[in-house]
Order: C-alpha cells, then structure tokens, then sequence
C-alpha cells in the first residue's frame, strides 16, 4: 500500500520529488517488547538540501536519527504506550510534504490452555478454549475455531466469548480471552484428538497457535478406570517466558496447579495444590453433576473436595484453577460403586425374588397343613 502525502505551496516539480517511508504501509504493527525501524526520505532538486524530520502525536517518539534527507525513528522494547501515529514532515523551499504512520502494538504468545484437557468419545461435552497475556482482545482481531485435522469441526454449538484483565506488574493491560463450545458426541471411529486454534489477525499480519485436545476412548467399566491430565501451557510446542508479576514454579513456564488423589474409606480425597509461593489461591471450578453437592474446603493454594461412591455421583471431569494467573488441571474420575442396573438386570432380579417368596409361601401352607392334620389324627375319639 503506498501512503498518501500532503503538500503545501504551489506546485513545482523541479524542486524535489515525493516523500518515501519504508515500510510502505500505513498501519505498521509490533510485538510487544519487540524492535522496529521508520525510514523517511526526501530527495529534493538543486542545491537546497531537504529537511526531514519525525514528529509524534500525543506519543512517545522513540529514538530519531536525522541527516540530509532522511530521518530514522527506533522503536526499541515497545509497549503499550508505544503505539500510536506518528508523523513524518519533509520540505523542499517553500513545499511542505508530510506522510502517516499508525503504529499498532499487539501481544500474541503461545499461551493457550483448554478445558477440560481432554474429551471422552461418545458424549456431549463442553469445551473451553482460553488464550492468554493477548491484546488486542476484540473478535475482530482474535478469533478461535476447534480443528479436526486441518478442518473445523462441524456440528458444534458456540456458547460464548469472555474477556479478563491478566494481572500484570507493568503497565500494560494484557487480556485472559476465553472461547466456549458445546460439543456433539464425537464420530465413530473417535478421532484421537482435536485442536483448539487461536488466530490474530492484524493489518499484514496473521498468527496461529493450536493447543492439542485428547480424545479418550473408554470400552469398559471393568477394571474402574481413573485418568488424571493436567493442564500445561507447553503441550506439543515451545512457549514465550512467562509475562513479568505471573506466578512461577519454574524458570521457563507459568505455575500450573496440579491434582492429587487419596482413597478414603467409601470414597475419595481430591487435592488441589499449586506450590507457587505467596499470594495464589486455587478453588475447584467444575465437578459431574453439581459442584455444590460436593464437601470442599479450601486454604489459599490447596482446596480439597471429596467424592462419596454411596453418592453414585456419575462419573466425569474434576477441574480445578490457580487466581490469579487462570491455569487449570483436571482429572476424570469413574465411580467404582454404583454402576447403573440394566433392564435385563432389574428382570432377572425381580424373577428371582419372585421365586424366592413363592418357595416361602408354599412351604408356609404345607407346614399350616401339616400341623392341623397332625392335630386331627391325635384327637380322642368323641362320647357315643
């Protein structure tokens, strides 16, 4: 895109040509915290030397380097603040020329976390999508989609978009962007795994990032089966440091909350900790059936919560979450008791217990009868 300049004064060719800025569009966009370069030029005819210089509206400038003809302006670490037009004035005599430039700042790692961390063929499930530390966060620039290879899956139901400020130190507003669905059971033959995919789409720029989703495949209840995921932030590829202020238990990723378990007797001890340091909490955000209906307590960054077989609880995805910072783990449970009666099941029963109380009513009668007979047979013969 070539971009416009104004002049002023009449006009006279022969006194210089056009001002030129590299790059040449007029929405130019940077990483935050990385590094950019505006060159303007201006060539004019004869012996008067052009006078370029770069000016700022309303914005920091950034460092400027001016000579005969030309001006560089260095963006070094950006940030937020760094955005914003900047304005590029050039003369030849009497001409004035002046070009725009709008400068966008945009965040973008590959921070992506799913919940819950993975499906289980043949039912209807949610799933929630969430990338983090992003600006700019409106639908217009970042938009998510569920991938079956390299296709979007059909059938789903979207139930919805949240933004959150991420905490940060600095002064940049970061967002937590949240993208919800309502799955359909998945086909037959299961797929063994979907992609959560993350797009930002700016003025000459697109970026991609996925997230793996396990399918799990569960054939049979007998042995019980339990599986235990946890949610990372670095699944299938390399991520960026963590933003600064964001909790840590490790020098090249985020904290990540994790879940314990612990047989009790008739049930089972859910623990959700996070060793995080000082000021973390963790809460358990999701249980089969209603959260409420579930014993917990929580102690800033251990919650537990209890499962009771004798409930018959059904089985499901047990999801708790680290605040602040968003990270999830999540664990699948199936009950070992309380698996449900089928019909051929409740039939065969209720025919035994039938047979058992016809056994008891007979051998009732023969014993009733038995006993008068008895009587009957020892009695004394009555007056002639």
């Amino acid at each position: 895109m070539t971009l416009r300049g104004k002049v002023w004064g009449p006009p006279a060719p022969e006194l210089g040509g056009p001002l030129e800025v590299e790059p040449r569009e007029r929405v130019v966009v940077v990483a935050v915290g990385g590094s950019m370069q505006l060159t303007c030029r201006l060539d004019c005819a004869g012996p008067r030397a052009a006078s370029v210089q770069w000016r700022g509206l309303d914005t920091s400038l950034g460092a400027v380097q001016s000579g005969a003809g030309s001006s560089v302006l260095s963006v070094r670490n950006a940030s937020l603040s760094t955005a914003g037009t900047r304005v590029c004035v050039g003369s030849c005599g009497n001409l004035t020329f002046q070009q725009t430039v709008k400068l966008l700042v945009f965040a973008f790692p590959d921070q992506l976390t799913v919940s819950p961390v993975a499906l289980v063929a043949g039912l209807d499930q949610k799933v929630a999508c969430t990338a983090h530390n992003v600006t700019p966060a409106d639908p217009d620039a970042l938009s998510f989609s569920l991938l079956l290879g390299d296709r979007e899956l059909e059938g789903v139901q979207a139930l919805g978009r949240d933004e959150k400020e991420e905490p940060q130190e600095g002064e940049d507003m970061l967002f937590r962007v949240t993208e919800s669905w309502l799955l359909p059971p998945l086909g037959t033959p299961a797929p063994s795994a979907l992609h959560c995919q993350a797009t930002m789409r700016l003025p000459g720029l697109q970026l991609s990032h996925r997230q793996p989703i396990p399918v799990l495949h569960l054939t049979s209840r007998e042995p019980p089966v339990m599986t235990s995921l946890e949610a990372t932030l670095d699944q299938g590829s390399t991520h960026s440091p963590p933003s600064p202020g964001k909790p840590g238990n490790s020098s090249t990723g985020p904290c990540l909350p994790e879940i314990h378990r612990s047989p009790v007797p008739g049930g089972l001890e859910l623990l959700c900790e996070a060793a995080c340091g000082p000021g973390v909490a963790v809460r358990w955000t999701q249980a089969p059936g209603d959260l409420e209906a579930y014993e917990r307590r929580e102690a800033g960054a251990q919650a537990w919560l209890s499962v009771l077989w004798a409930a018959c609880n059904p089985e499901g995805w047990f999801q708790c979450r680290l605040d602040p910072g968003g990270q999830m783990a999540s664990l699948y449970v199936i009950p070992e008791i309380c698996f449900p009666l089928t019909s051929e099941a409740l039939w065969t029963g209720s025919l035994v217990l039938g047979l058992l109380f016809l056994v008891f009513l007979t051998y009732r009668l023969w014993k009733c009868c038995w006993a008068r007979q008895l009587l009957g047979s020892s009695a004394p013969p009555g007056p002639n």
